[in-house]
């Protein structure tokens, strides 16, 4: 079976389309794990994910928005996958896995040779698709108390 026919483009993340992606994001967020002090919009302010720091990739499938996702620098060498979001009518063909796949390929570009992301216990698909994706559990990088997972991929 192929993957679905995704076409990913950068975005700004403080604009639409990225940012009502974002905003879903951080809705379906709350709705699992509550408000962290001061919103998630404190735990990662969306400009993260913009030049020359991050970048953030919307995608499509004939013109629709289906997906979003970012990954920013953590150090030199070292990214960190964010805010992947397949919208609710798309899940469950493959999409995330594309959106993974083309998130890794950015982070290749920005110079990272290591590519790092966490999940929660509410999201087990999302952790089942990263040890698909080939990242190792590691220790708690990032002290995120929604985290229960913590993975990292080295990039060839």
């Amino acid at each position: 079976m192929t993957g679905p026919d995704v076409r990913f483009e950068p975005a700004d993340p403080v604009v639409p389309p990225a940012a009502d992606l974002l905003r879903a994001m951080t809705d379906e967020l709350v709705a699992m794990y509550g408000s962290p002090d001061g919103g998630w919009e404190r735990v990662l302010d969306p400009t993260e994910l913009a030049p020359p720091r991050g970048r953030y990739l919307v995608g499509r499938i004939d013109g629709e928005i289906v997906a979003g996702g970012g990954v920013r620098i953590l150090e030199p060498g070292i990214g960190e996958v964010k805010r992947m979001y397949v919208v609710p009518a798309r899940r469950r063909r493959g999409i995330a896995a594309a959106l993974l796949q083309a998130l890794e390929d950015e982070a290749r570009v920005m110079g990272c040779t290591r590519l790092r992301l966490d999940t929660g216990p509410k999201q087990p698909h999302a952790q089942r698709l990263y040890l698909r994706s080939g990242y190792d559990p590691v220790p708690d990088y990032n002290d995120n108390p929604k985290a229960s997972f913590w993975g990292e991929k080295l990039l060839s």
